[in-house]
């Protein structure tokens, strides 16, 4: 359904170590870099970018918006959350499952250093 997805960012050198953890458990690599930016992904797939907003403006992070992450199975799930607190993020919602969506809805909510909601989720119960 998406090409990519852009994250404002101000902190750069705080946000990129960041970003940097939780898309390599996630099995995302750099695709490209610009100024005080970079994005992860493969040139004809989904891609997520990180960055100053375009109009030159502060970046805020969205009340009520959060950007869902593909899991590969549950491990990644616990992996993800564990490389965000371990890189200046903050928990909002510990991996697990989420059984309201659906009986194998496994997730984990994150917030990045600048206040952006991040998840993982797998939607596969475990081999």
């Amino acid at each position: 359904m998406f090409s990519h997805v852009t994250i404002g960012i101000d902190d750069f050198a705080r946000a990129e170590p960041f970003y940097d953890a939780i898309m390599a458990v996630l099995g995302h690599t750099e695709l490209i870099r610009y100024d005080r930016g970079k994005g992860y992904g493969a040139p004809t797939g989904a891609k997520l970018f990180i960055g100053p907003a375009f109009d030159g403006l502060p970046a805020t992070a969205g009340n009520g918006t959060h950007i869902a992450f593909v899991a590969a199975d549950r491990r990644a799930v616990d992996a993800f959350h564990a490389a965000a607190l371990a890189h200046g993020g903050s928990d909002e919602g510990a991996p697990g499952l989420r059984p309201h969506y659906h009986p194998d809805y496994y997730g984990a909510y994150v917030r990045d250093p600048e206040g952006n909601k991040l998840q993982a989720v797998c939607h596969f119960r475990p081999d």
